[in-house]
C-alpha cells in the first residue's frame, strides 16, 4: 500500500509493530474518550471555503521562538520511539531537519541527546520532566544548554501518569501478570521484520537520557515502577520559576488547558505554551486542544507563542488551528506511526503528504500566507 494521508500510517504501523507498542502510542488513557474528542472537534470545525482569490502563491512558512519553520509543525516528542525504527529518534530528527521543522527529543527517548544531535548535525528541541531529583535535572538543563537546543519545552501534566488500559492488558509494562514476558517476547517473534531491524540491529536499548538516573531499569516491565516512584507530584508553577531561571533560551510550557494556567505560565516569564491534554493519554474526559484553545489565545494575546496539539490529523487540522490561534501545531502520533511503518522515508513523506493538504485548504480559504490565517478561515466566524 502506498500510504496517502496519516490513517494509511497508522494501518501500516499496526501491522509491523508488536501489537504492545502500537497500543501504547496509538491508545489513550481510560475509557479513551478525551482521545476520540481530539479527532471528532477538528472534525467538527468547518473551513470556510473562499473562490476567485489569488492564490498562485501560498506562503506556509513562519517563525517561532526566532527560528524559521517551512510549515506551522513540529514533531512533537514521543517516548520510546527508538523502539519504532532502528535508533528511531535519529532517523525522525533526520526527517524534520530535511522538512525544515523542529523535532522535539523526548526525556524518555531511546536516543539520547548526544546521539540525536550527532546524528542530525544540529541540537533538537528538547522536552523536559521534572523528576524528583533536582541535582539530574540541574544536570539535563546543562547538557541541553551546552548542546545549544534551541527550545527547552517543559511537559507539566504528568504528575502522576493516566491508567492505560491496553497497555495493562498487553503486558507492555508487567504489572501483576507473571506471563507478561512471554507474551512481550511472543509479541515479537510474531513481526519478524520488526524484530530484525529494531531489536537484533538496533540496540542497545536504554532509557538514553535517563539511563544514568535509572540503572536499575532494564527493559520496560522495569521502566514503569521507576516512573510512579520517581515523578515528582509535588510540583508547582515556583518550579516553573526554578527552571526559567536556569535556561537562558525559549522556555515552552507543554500541557496548559485552563486559560488561568496559561496566564499563570506568562506571569512566570515563559515564552510559549502548548495547549495540549497529552493526546488522551493523561485524564480523560476533558477538553480536546482544538476546543480549549481560543479562550487560551484570547487570555494571553501576543504575550506568548500559542502552541497545540492533540487529534492533528491531517493538514486541513493544523490550518484549522492556526485559524483558531495557533502559531504552530505538533504531531506525535502522526509522526510515530510513519515512524514504524517506514522509518526515516515514512516521516519524511507524511511530512510532505501534510505540506500538500495545508496548501489545498489555504488555497480554498483564499489565505495566502500562514502568518494571516485567523477565525475568518473558519464558517462558524460568519
Amino acid at each position: 500500500m502506498i500510504p496517502a494521508c496519516v490513517g494509511d500510517y497508522r494501518e501500516l504501523a499496526r501491522r509491523r509493530l508488536p501489537r504492545l507498542l502500537f497500543d501504547y502510542i496509538d491508545g489513550g488513557s481510560y475509557a479513551e474518550a478525551t482521545l476520540r474528542r481530539n479527532v471528532e472537534d477538528f472534525e467538527a470545525a468547518a473551513l470556510r471555503q473562499r473562490v476567485l482569490r489569488d492564490v498562485s502563491q501560498v506562503s506556509l512558512q513562519t517563525e517561532v521562538f526566532g527560528q524559521t519553520l517551512a510549515m506551522p509543525l513540529a514533531l512533537a516528542p514521543v517516548g520510546m520511539a527508538g523502539m519504532y525504527a532502528r535508533r528511531g529518534e535519529v532517523q525522525a530528527a533526520r526527517a524534520a531537519r530535511a522538512g525544515g521543522v523542529p523535532f522535539t527529543l523526548s526525556t524518555m527517548g531511546v536516543c539520547d541527546l548526544d546521539e540525536v544531535t550527532a546524528g542530525v548535525g544540529a541540537p533538537p528541541w528538547f522536552q523536559l520532566y521534572m523528576i524528583k531529583d533536582r541535582g539530574y535535572i540541574e544536570a539535563l538543563l546543562d547538557q541541553a544548554r551546552d548542546k545549544a537546543c534551541p527550545v527547552l519545552m517543559f511537559t507539566v501534566d504528568l504528575p502522576l501518569p493516566g491508567a492505560r488500559y491496553r497497555d495493562m492488558r498487553s503486558g507492555l509494562f508487567g504489572g501483576s501478570d507473571p506471563l507478561a514476558g512471554v507474551k512481550r517476547a511472543l509479541d515479537g517473534l510474531g513481526h519478524p521484520a520488526w524484530l530484525w531491524d529494531v531489536q537484533i540491529n538496533g540496540g542497545p536499548h536504554t532509557f538514553g537520557n535517563l539511563a544514568a538516573a535509572i540503572p536499575e531499569a532494564k527493559g520496560v516491565a522495569e521502566f514503569w515502577p521507576w516512573v510512579l516512584r520517581n515523578f515528582d507530584p509535588s510540583l508547582t508553577w515556583k518550579d516553573i520559576e526554578w527552571v526559567r531561571a536556569r535556561w537562558p533560551g525559549p522556555l515552552v510550557v507543554k500541557g496548559v488547558l485552563d486559560p488561568d494556567d496559561a496566564r499563570e505560565a506568562r506571569r512566570c516569564g515563559v515564552d510559549g505554551i502548548v495547549v495540549s491534554n497529552h493526546g488522551g493519554r493523561q485524564l480523560d474526559g476533558v477538553l480536546s486542544g482544538v476546543a480549549a484553545l481560543p479562550p487560551i489565545v484570547d487570555a494571553v494575546g501576543d504575550d506568548l507563542a500559542v502552541l497545540m496539539d492533540g487529534g492533528v490529523r491531517s493538514g486541513l487540522d493544523v490550518v484549522k488551528a492556526l485559524a483558531l490561534g495557533a502559531k504552530a501545531c505538533l504531531i506525535g502520533r502522526a509522526w510515530a506511526w510513519a515512524l514504524g511503518a517506514r522509518g526515516e522515508a515514512g516521516v519524511a513523506h507524511m511530512l510532505s503528504l501534510l505540506r500538500q493538504e495545508m496548501l489545498m485548504a489555504m488555497s480554498l480559504t483564499g489565505c495566502a500566507d500562514v502568518r494571516a490565517a485567523g477565525r475568518e478561515l473558519l464558517a462558524e466566524s460568519r
